[in-house]
This record gives structure tokens, C-alpha cells and sequence, in this order.
């Protein structure tokens, strides 16, 4: 029996051969094929492709709002009743896995991914540096950095989908992180609020660190940038790690999380972070219980460790500890002081999705053709159109 696993991760063929060949070797008789298709074609593939019997077995599914409409057609079939180590998943993990209409798991996640100002170790000693204690410590560094000729961040503007991560790792302490979050879910906090306005502003008072010619970067740009040792750092998220490290080998890459940003409504510094996907089982499989023994593997330990080890990300199954220096202070950091990634996670299950909206909205303000305060109120009155608070 061959099982196929379809994924938006082509680059990730050869590493995900040698995790499902464990499970090969425990399941004599069972193949496991992982068939990834292009990132921006995936989303239309998969949704055809769960529509019959020639799609995938197991599916790799993205998150939060992304995975609504496939959870409400019924494409998929919820983990809930069926995978037991689910229950010791925390429940901020599954939230990236929940269909909001029933709030049942139609995934098993694969990933957590977290945000920081990653920076070159070499570059901060060089110029007398070290990781900043508070914002006043940051900036006067980035000063420091852009007076003897070195980008201080390596920051994008042309690739939009960026921005709302840079926003939210210098703006996450401004407008108050998790609690936040909890007040929108209920309906009794905006994205007009005036703490997430600020937050916006937070941001964008980090321009004057960013290249020259910023509004012209792009997020392949910024990257080299920052490889080359040209930057001193790059807002963005812990995924990009492994890629620098490929980059440039000699890289000593190390990560910083902003510290409370002036009048910040968190005195902690918080670390923003988010489901990356999941694997999830379609309901038109012929292979069902054999696709679900593949998913509960996927769920423990054993795939934990291994896609960890062999992709060099952060594994959400409970225990899996990740090699590498950059990787386990990420999991640290993020354990002790978790923030969510606001308009992707939690505001973009309908249409328009806050993500969507800011990603545009901030790129309007970067370039001085509206506030932060325009902004923040064209993303609520999308998000009025369809999002219905919890009680």
C-alpha cells in the first residue's frame, strides 16, 4: 500500500523520504510518498484534490482561517475522537488545527514557528554590542550600527506579507500581546484600539534602521542582505535560519525578541508566534484507517524528533527538543512568553481576512499614503463584515 502525502514544500522532498522511512520500517508493507506541488498553486490543487479518490491520503493543511473552508465542505476527517495524544497537545497549538464551526481538530500540527530580530553575533561584538535589555539599549545600537555605515535591519517592504510580522515583533508589548487577543475574541477590543494603533507606530519608528532605498527591498533582498553580513539584522521569523545558514555557513546567526517598547502595555518581552499547518486525512480516502495509523505516528514523539532534526524547525509535539542553539532559545523564549500573530491567527477565517488587510494597509502607511490609525480601521470594518464574537 502506498499512502500519499501531499505538501506545498518541494525543497522538503528529501528530508521528509528519510523521516516517513521510520515509519516504513515499522509498517512493513506500507509506502509513504511525499508528493509536494508548487506554494502558490497548492491551496487550488488540494482543495480539487479532496473532492475525489485520486487526491491525497494525508494532506498538509495550512492553518487557522486558511483551513476553514476545507474543515466546512467536509473534506476532512476530525482527529479529535481518533488521535489521543491530541490531548496533550496545548490548546493555543490546536487553535491552529480547529475548524471555528465546530471547533473540532481536522489536524495533526507539524510546526510552530516564531518571530525575532535575528542578527549577526560577529557584526554586534564587532561594533561593541550585545543583546538589548531594553528598547532605549536597541535603538541606541541600531544607531550605533547605521553611523559606521552597517544596516541595522535588513527590513522588507515590496514582498507586503511581511510586514505584518515585522509589525508584530516590535509592536507586540505595545498593544499587549495574548490579552489583547482575548479582549478582539470577545468582541470588546479593535484593531481601532488605541494601544494596537500605537503598536503600528511602534513599528514603523524602527524605519529610520532600514535600508537607504527600503521601499524598493524585497524580501529576497533583504535575505541577502543580511547573509552578506551587509545588515546586521533581519526581522522575521526562526524558519529563515536554516536558509542563512545554507546562505552563508559562516554566519553566527543569534536571536533577540524586542524588548517593551516605550509605554508598552506588556513590561514582558514577548515573543510572537504561530501554527505553521498541519497533516490532516481526507474524507474521500479508500486508505482511511491506514492514513489515520499515519497521522496518530505523526502526532508523537518519534516524528516529532525527526522533523525537527531533519528540517530544523520547532516541533509542537510535546517533549521534542530541538537541535541547535538558535532553535532551543526560540523554544524557550516563546514558552515563557508566547504572543499571538494577531491577523493571520485569529482574524482571517472570513473574507477579508485581517492578514490580507494589513499586509496592504501597512504597506499604504509605510509609504505615507495613510496612518496607522487608517489603517487600524480598515482592517476592523473588513473583519465587522463577517467575524462573530465568542461570549
Amino acid at each position: 500500500m502506498t499512502l500519499k502525502v501531499w505538501g506545498w514544500r518541494q525543497e522538503d522532498v528529501a528530508a521528509y523520504k528519510k523521516i516517513f522511512k521510520l515509519y516504513e520500517d515499522k509498517h512493513p508493507g506500507v509506502t509513504v510518498e511525499y508528493v509536494p506541488y508548487k506554494n502558490t498553486e497548492y491551496d487550488t490543487i488540494l482543495k480539487t484534490g479532496l473532492t475525489g479518490t485520486n487526491g491525497p491520503d494525508v494532506a498538509q493543511l495550512r492553518s487557522y482561517g486558511l483551513l476553514q473552508p476545507l474543515a466546512g465542505a467536509g473534506s476532512l476527517v476530525e482527529l479529535d475522537s481518533t488521535v489521543p495524544a491530541l490531548k496533550g497537545y496545548p490548546s493555543d497549538v490546536l487553535d491552529g488545527a480547529r475548524s471555528q464551526s465546530d471547533q473540532k481538530v481536522y489536524g495533526v500540527p507539524f510546526a510552530i514557528q516564531t518571530m525575532h530580530v535575528i542578527y549577526n553575533k560577529d557584526l554586534y561584538a564587532k561594533h561593541g554590542l550585545s543583546v538589548p535589555t531594553t528598547w532605549a539599549e536597541m535603538t541606541a545600537g541600531f544607531d550605533k550600527l547605521k553611523k559606521a555605515g552597517v544596516v541595522p535591519l535588513a527590513a522588507t517592504v515590496t514582498d507586503t506579507w511581511m510586514l505584518p510580522i515585522q509589525q508584530e515583533i516590535f509592536g507586540a508589548t505595545r498593544y499587549g500581546g495574548t490579552e489583547q487577543r482575548d479582549r478582539m475574541m470577545s468582541g470588546k477590543g479593535k484593531f481601532t484600539d488605541d494601544a494596537w494603533v500605537a503598536s503600528v507606530n511602534t513599528w514603523l519608528s524602527t524605519k529610520p534602521y532600514w535600508s537607504p532605498k527600503a521601499t524598493g527591498v524585497g524580501y529576497d533582498d533583504a535575505k541577502a542582505q543580511f547573509a552578506s553580513g551587509k545588515a546586521a539584522a533581519f526581522p522575521g521569523g526562526v524558519w529563515e535560519v536554516a536558509g542563512f545558514k545554507t546562505a552563508n555557513p559562516e554566519l553566527n546567526i543569534g536571536i533577540f525578541n524586542a524588548p517593551p517598547a516605550p509605554d508598552a502595555v506588556s513590561q514582558k518581552t514577548l515573543v510572537p508566534g504561530f501554527v505553521d499547518g498541519s497533516f490532516g486525512v481526507s474524507s474521500k480516502t479508500p486508505n482511511k484507517a491506514a492514513a489515520l495509523e499515519l497521522v496518530t505516528w505523526m502526532a508523537g514523539a518519534e516524528f516529532g524528533q525527526a522533523f525537527s532534526d531533519e528540517l530544523q524547525q520547532i516541533s509542537p509535539v510535546p517533549g521534542v527538543e530541538p537541535k541547535g542553539e538558535v532553535l532551543a532559545q526560540a523554544v524557550k523564549d516563546y514558552a515563557a512568553n508566547p504572543s499571538p500573530y494577531l491577523t493571520y491567527a485569529y482574524f482571517s477565517a472570513g473574507t477579508p481576512g485581517a492578514w490580507d488587510l494589513a499586509s496592504k494597509e501597512f504597506s499604504n502607511a509605510v509609504l505615507g499614503k495613510s496612518t496607522a490609525a487608517q489603517a487600524g480601521a480598515s482592517i476592523q470594518r473588513g473583519v465587522d463584515q463577517w467575524f462573530k464574537p465568542k461570549p
